[in-house]
């Protein structure tokens, strides 16, 4: 097979009904529609530091590959943070950025950052490995990173010489329970109380919740929405890099993969989660509060979501990064992981000496943090 593989600066390029040969094992964030709605909307390009040059592998036409690459110019949006390294190259005088990222911007999911169709030669996942090691040699970038990829791409990655950095996050994981009851029954009694107190709280506010999908929503809906999401960037001084644009093209396009779990008080929406649903996995990915509503955050990010995973049979609910407060509501420690090719040895020695560091602290956190698992016995 005399396979091509050129870089794209719009996914555009890489038509939908071809990228439908690809297998994302039906992951949201690495849809189609995903991203293309961020390009779209401008939620990517030169202006943010998000500017697309994917890697598309083709033969007579047909595609059979496909690296959702990124040129950056900043670390923001990626949460695997490398600031330290930028001020440690940047301290010997050398420019860490711009660099590559393969990623799916804003998205701290694990998912496939190799996307193969089902006839691709087997030899082609190493082969777009390297030819994203040679766009960024060849551009004299400092370094390419490839964050949260599926667990089966890193012995690729080891093999073409890139370093392994280990992270942890908090995953709720459905061993097949009946119904939320079923859930509480597996946890201890305390946790169960906390729990049911929780729930407790936001009823006794006269808080009522409602669950919608993407495309059940009205513009008008969509812009409350958006408004919830962008309260909490403000609030904080950030800048929401999505825009109400962004979501309603998602809404329409990816149907019921969007998840909405809205509260009202006093028939007025008070409060908003934002989940994305693929593969057997609920992500929860935006919170936004008007006001102060005690437990809320609790039932709309959290409790909420486990009884949907519940209802659909989804195997795993994986709320975002960070939050040590989720162990006791059921989510423990689960390892994801990065992969990073450095051009400077000297600084790549350093690294590599820093990552195994790393990993024996992250493994002794995750050991350390599993001794806190709120269930009688862990799953």
């Amino acid at each position: 097979m005399a396979l091509q593989i050129k870089q794209h600066s719009t996914i555009t390029e890489l038509p939908a009904q071809q990228w439908a040969r690809l297998l994302t094992h039906d992951n949201p964030f690495v849809s189609h529609a995903f991203l293309a709605a961020l390009e779209h909307n401008g939620c990517v390009g030169a202006a943010l530091g998000w500017q697309p040059c994917f890697l598309g592998a083709w033969e007579d036409g047909v595609l059979f590959g496909a690296v959702p690459m990124y040129l950056k110019e900043n670390s923001y949006g990626e949460f695997v943070f490398d600031w330290s390294w930028a001020d440690a190259y940047r301290h010997f005088g050398n420019s860490y950025y711009p660099k590559l990222v393969v990623a799916s911007p804003y998205t701290p999911a694990t998912g496939p950052r190799l996307l193969l169709a089902e006839d691709a030669p087997a030899t082609l996942g190493r082969q777009l490995i390297d030819a994203a090691i040679a766009e960024a040699r060849g551009r004299g970038l400092s370094s390419l990173h490839w964050l949260f990829p599926a667990q089966d791409e890193l012995p690729l990655l080891e093999s073409a010489g890139m370093l392994r950095r280990v992270g942890v996050q908090y995953h709720w994981l459905n061993p097949g329970y009946r119904d939320f009851q079923d859930y509480l029954d597996a946890l201890t009694a305390a946790k169960r109380k906390m729990i049911r107190r929780e729930r407790r709280k936001v009823a006794e506010q006269g808080v009522e919740i409602e669950r919608r999908f993407g495309n059940e929503l009205s513009d008008s809906e969509w812009r409350v929405v958006y408004a919830l999401y962008a309260e909490i960037y403000q609030r904080k001084w950030g800048f929401p890099t999505l825009n109400e644009t962004f979501f309603r093209e998602v809404g329409e396009t990816m149907g019921d993969q969007v998840l909405v779990v809205l509260a009202y008080h006093d028939r007025r929406c008070v409060a908003g989660a934002i989940d994305f649903v693929g593969g057997g996995v609920l992500y929860g990915r935006h919170w936004g509060c008007f006001g102060n509503y005690d437990s809320l955050h609790f039932e709309l990010c959290y409790y909420q979501g486990i009884e949907l995973a519940i209802e659909r049979g989804l195997q795993r609910f994986e709320p975002g990064a960070q939050g040590e407060h989720k162990i006791s509501r059921g989510f423990l420690p689960q390892f994801t992981w990065s992969a990073h090719w450095l051009a400077h040895p000297g600084f790549r020695r350093a690294v590599e000496r820093y990552l195994r560091t790393e990993a024996q602290e992250m493994e002794r956190y995750a050991a350390e943090l599993s001794q806190h698992s709120p269930f009688r016995e862990t799953p």
